[in-house]
């Protein structure tokens, strides 16, 4: 018999959440065979438990992230599309984040990496519940930096004198340099994409010694850049652009790990995961699908993953490391997500949820400690970007079947953008049999009619739900003023770093750090 594990009644456990950006559930080698460089993150899955179906809240950045922090689709939480560089709004302020819950409960809070969910006035990170912030506000492909990463297609980097250079190709920020944030301050402007992940790694380490200092528990978000595009500019030669950048990204997350288990094993849960698709539109850097084809879309062409409902799009890599709590070497079958991260934390920490709105997420608890392998019966796809009405859920999946009532819209590498199609009666897969959603079930098969009943009762029930609770909407007005600029006297916003706390904190942590990682 599987052995199964409780947690502890003894004190709060620490939690650590990492995100990856754009990540393919075929990057990871666990999931993968053909997957080599992901050596760390094999080894979390072989220690903890793997969810093989587990899935981002949407397939773009602003939503999966604002679900995340909130277990809300963004039907509910009014984050239905992504923020731009000039963005006034972000998560609405009258939405509750899991920081603001768990720093309530006592827990210090720290977010570092990638924010994406609203930079200005009270949006930014340390006015949504996080004690500590370093990181960049959105992608690290929205601004120019001196030090630009692999682009396709490439970007130059930031001008150095005079007046700014117009852009070159509407997806490159030219006129604007990457800020570099810790708390309020912008540190860095153009960042140095070169040193940021051993930046993240060393904030890390110090959030986490000044946490363990206090004797409080602590709440690290740590959302990587990796693997939106490529980071460094010259990889290695005895692997590609996108396997050194994963290999990178990897290295990362081991040691986070090894950062967890200083502060004693079994006292820190670590959750890894995505928060959608591969951008295909990418090609050669874009991540891996493995068996998630979406072969239907791809016969008719245009992109099944990122920004699209296909499995492609926002099935994800998920893994969950608890030494003594999660068992290991444990795969499950669970139909999970994002969303489930919110609830699950809270009962953990022994907190409530907030009042007054519905959640999307559950807490999975049972799960995780392997007392249980029953996730969601059904779980609601929202449109993130592909086609249809930005939010809205025109997918779902319930039990094995996939439904989809809308698709096509997403770039594929050759250039090519699915036609929008409407479908009534919905099209249904089995993933069970068909799992690269290939060949939809036949409308007059006796499978087909006697699941549509269904499916048909759950979508409206779900829609029903949406339509009656407490939802918010967000504010995607747009003001040049809000762009993120350290000195607009100077072209790009350049500026010198200056003087941080960063530079008076213990000098023990940051060597601890070095000897830990780099």
């Amino acid at each position: 018999m599987e052995q199964v594990f409780r947690p502890v009644a003894q004190g709060k456990p620490n939690f650590i959440v990492i995100l990856a950006d754009d990540l393919g559930w075929g990057d990871l080698g666990a999931n993968w065979a053909e997957t080599k460089e992901t050596p760390h993150l094999d080894e979390l899955a072989a220690e903890g438990t793997r969810f093989v179906d587990f899935h981002s809240a949407a397939s773009t950045c602003s939503p999966s992230r604002a679900s995340l922090l909130t277990g809300r689709l963004g039907v509910r939480n009014g984050v239905t599309h992504n923020f731009a560089i000039s963005s006034l709004g972000g998560l609405p302020l009258n939405e509750t984040t899991l920081a603001e819950v768990l720093r309530a409960a006592g827990y210090s809070t720290a977010a570092i990496g990638k924010w994406h969910l609203g930079h200005h006035g009270h949006h930014h990170p340390i006015f949504r519940g996080f004690d500590y912030y370093f990181g960049i506000p959105y992608s690290h492909d929205m601004g120019c930096t001196d030090t630009p990463g692999y682009n396709v297609p490439p970007c130059p980097p930031c001008p150095q004198h005079s007046a700014a250079t117009s852009p070159t190709n509407k997806d490159c920020y030219t006129d604007v340099a990457l800020p570099l944030f810790e708390n309020l301050t912008i540190i860095q402007q153009p960042v140095n994409l070169s040193s940021l992940v051993e930046r993240y790694v060393e904030a890390a380490a110090r959030f986490i010694q000044q946490a363990r200092d206090s004797s409080r528990p602590f709440f690290l978000y740590l959302a990587l850049a990796h693997m939106h595009v490529p980071l460094q500019i010259a990889p290695p030669r005895d692997r590609g652009i996108y396997g050194a950048a994963l290999r990178e990204m990897d290295a990362l997350v081991g040691c986070v790990k090894r950062l967890a288990d200083s502060c004693g094993k079994g006292s820190t849960l670590l959750w890894f995961t995505g928060d959608n698709g591969p951008w295909m539109q990418k090609c050669e850097l874009a991540g891996r699908l493995g068996p998630l084809l979406g072969a239907w879309q791809r016969a008719r062409g245009g992109s099944p993953a990122k920004q699209t409902t296909w499995e492609g799009g926002h099935r994800v890599p998920a893994l969950v490391y608890w030494p003594g709590h999660v068992p290991a070497e444990r795969s499950s079958r669970a139909m999970l997500s994002t969303l489930d991260i919110f609830p699950t934390l809270v009962a953990l920490a022994g907190a409530t949820l907030p009042p007054n709105r519905r959640f999307d997420g559950m807490d999975v608890s049972p799960v995780l400690f392997g007392l249980s392998d029953v996730g969601h019966k059904i779980l609601l796809h929202p449109n993130s970007g592909a086609v249809g009405k930005d939010g809205a859920v025109e997918a779902l999946r319930l039990a094995q079947y996939k439904v989809f009532y809308t698709t096509g819209g997403a770039k594929a590498c050759d250039g090519s953008i699915g036609l929008e199609e409407h479908h009534w009666p919905p099209l249904i897969f089995n993933l069970d049999r068909d799992i690269q959603e290939q060949e939809p079930l036949d409308v007059a098969s006796r499978e087909y009619q006697a699941v549509l009943p269904a499916i048909s009762r759950a979508y409206a029930q779900a829609l029903e739900d949406i339509a009656t609770d407490n939802i918010t909407v967000a504010d995607y007005s747009k003001d040049p003023a809000a762009v993120p600029c350290c000195s607009t006297q100077h072209v790009a916003c350049r500026c010198h770093t200056p003087t941080s706390h960063t530079a008076s904190l213990d000098q023990h942590t940051d060597r601890r750090a070095t000897r830990l990682c780099l």
